[in-house]
């Protein structure tokens, strides 16, 4: 253990930033939009560093170890803080596009654009301090946090649809983080009564996590059941999935892509953050993990099948893929919990790849349903290659990144035993296959449906939205050819929930 800045300035960076840019909406959109750059790039380097750090075996505290950084954390922060820079710099010529600007209002985009910065770089904020916290209340703190702030994003446009998914996500999710209240509390409560942790040791996620095994059992049952409603609930688990289309597929496309990238990774690392701990006294709870992953992927992408808007097919997939995460690490295996990890990454790069191909279809067409588009390889063609090179990744086709995780999943599954879940899995890897190829068929191959007016003049998209969506079809190439460049990184991040599960 080492102490270091690094874990308080992850998250106090963004959120001193958020208040800089409300503070400074006056004084114009470019100097804002400099600070919100400039602000993210800060944020993913400390990510970077910290990483760099817990490879060479360091575990970095602060504030006496009420943060903490160990692999797990590390990888979250380096995920959140990647994408929310790329989030940021495709949002630039995002907001100048017609429909974000009729949403808002004719005369307000320039007032309502430092509240939309400020509110992305506190959900950013939130989100990271969320991951390095050590502390059991205030991870649930950071979750809800980044729920408040995320919600007023989702309803940013404040029209009828806008506000019909804000107050669906924010009724929904709150209900739900109610739940996980419950559960952080019992579990604090229990630690303290055991008589072994004193002070505050009790909030403590590191020290809470060697007395586990000592909390009364229906204590820790009734806990662990709360902790799943609620957290399963933000991170989009099925049944508690039902928030999670409206809020991805009506909010700015800039914050469907932190929605869906990195959001419902980071409720789903509260999850196995908390509930983790119980996994070697309730070996049960793995049975439980398999079984609600397995039916997330499937329910989600038979769901993904019938949609014609992309932004809520995509939703709907990530749903599914989210079912391969937790599948992953429930199992508490080493080859789960990496491949769990490996794939949380790897959907990270290949969701927010194909979010931002829907926004760049929406920019340039003004339209997002499949049947309503066609005919645009010619047109449009580095978005169409990265739509492709998005969907096969998520497929699990190879030589993508998604082949990799996939498979790591797929052979965890096997060699625990659980073959019917495995075979769950791979038949939906088929199914997602014809739920997102099809509709990239559709609209860059296929010409356009009988009836349906073609969009009008349409050609590629400005560079500072291609570049991003370039960068991610980059990574997810690269992991797909030379996977080992981040094993060490996963080796650090599947040891600390492997251990869990022993």
């Amino acid at each position: 253990m080492r102490t270091s800045i690094l874990p308080a300035a992850a998250f106090l960076v963004p959120l001193a930033a958020g208040a800089v840019v409300f503070a400074a909406a006056r004084l114009g959109r470019r100097l804002v939009q400099g600070v919100v750059l400039l602000a993210s790039l800060a944020t993913a380097a400390v990510g970077v560093a910290m990483a760099d750090a817990v490879v060479r075996g360091d575990v970095l505290t602060a504030w006496g170890n009420e943060l903490r950084v160990d692999g797990l954390s590390a990888l979250l922060v380096v995920v959140i803080g990647v994408v929310g820079f790329l989030a940021s710099a495709y949002s630039v010529r995002y907001v100048d596009q017609p429909d974000f600007q009729k949403r808002i209002g004719v005369g307000r985009v320039e007032h309502r654009l430092s509240i939309f910065y400020g509110l992305l770089l506190w959900f950013v904020g939130t989100m990271i301090w969320g991951s390095v916290t050590n502390n059991i209340i205030m991870l649930w703190v950071a979750v809800e946090a980044s729920t408040l702030t995320s919600g007023l994003l989702v309803a940013f446009y404040w029209d009828k649809r806008a506000l019909e998914a804000g107050y669906k996500y924010l009724m929904l999710l709150t209900i739900g983080i109610t739940f996980a209240l419950f559960g952080c509390v019992l579990v604090y409560a229990a630690a303290a009564a055991t008589g072994t942790l004193t002070g505050a040791q009790p909030l403590l996620i590191s020290e809470v996590r060697g007395v586990a095994g000592l909390l009364p059992p229906r204590t820790a049952r009734l806990a662990v059941a709360f902790l799943i409603i609620g957290f399963g609930t933000k991170a989009g688990i099925a049944p508690f999935h039902p928030w999670l289309p409206d809020a991805h597929a009506e909010a700015p496309t800039p914050v469907s892509v932190l929605l869906s990238a990195v959001m419902i990774k980071m409720a789903l690392y509260a999850l196995v953050r908390t509930v983790g701990m119980f996994l070697p006294s309730w070996p049960q709870i793995s049975v439980l993990a398999v079984v609600l992953g397995t039916f997330t992927m499937l329910l989600g992408i038979v769901l993904a099948l019938g949609q014609d808007d992309l932004k809520r097919l995509f939703a709907y997939s990530s749903v599914s893929q989210m079912g391969y995460i937790l599948a992953g690490v429930g199992l508490g295996t080493y080859l789960g919990c990496f491949g769990g990890l490996f794939h949380l990454v790897t959907h990270a790069i290949g969701k927010g790849l194909l979010f931002m191909c829907a926004g760049a279809l929406i920019y340039a067409t003004g339209r997002r349903k499949v049947s309503e588009l066609g005919g645009l390889a010619a047109k449009m063609p580095v978005t169409g290659v990265c739509f492709f090179v998005g969907a096969l990744a998520l497929s699990g086709f190879p030589p993508f990144s998604g082949f990799w995780s996939k498979l790591t999943v797929y052979l965890a599954l096997a060699q625990a035993g659980v073959w019917w879940a495995a075979v769950i899995a791979v038949v939906t890897s088929v199914l997602t296959m014809v739920a997102l190829v099809r509709p990239a068929c559709r609209v860059f191959w296929a010409p356009p449906a009988a009836g349906v007016d073609a969009p009008g003049a349409v050609r590629e998209v400005p560079a500072s939205l291609w570049v991003p969506m370039v960068a991610l079809a980059a990574a997810s190439l690269v992991l797909g050819l030379v996977p080992q460049i981040v094993y060490p990184f996963l080796d650090q991040a599947a040891r600390v929930l492997a251990v869990m599960g022993r």
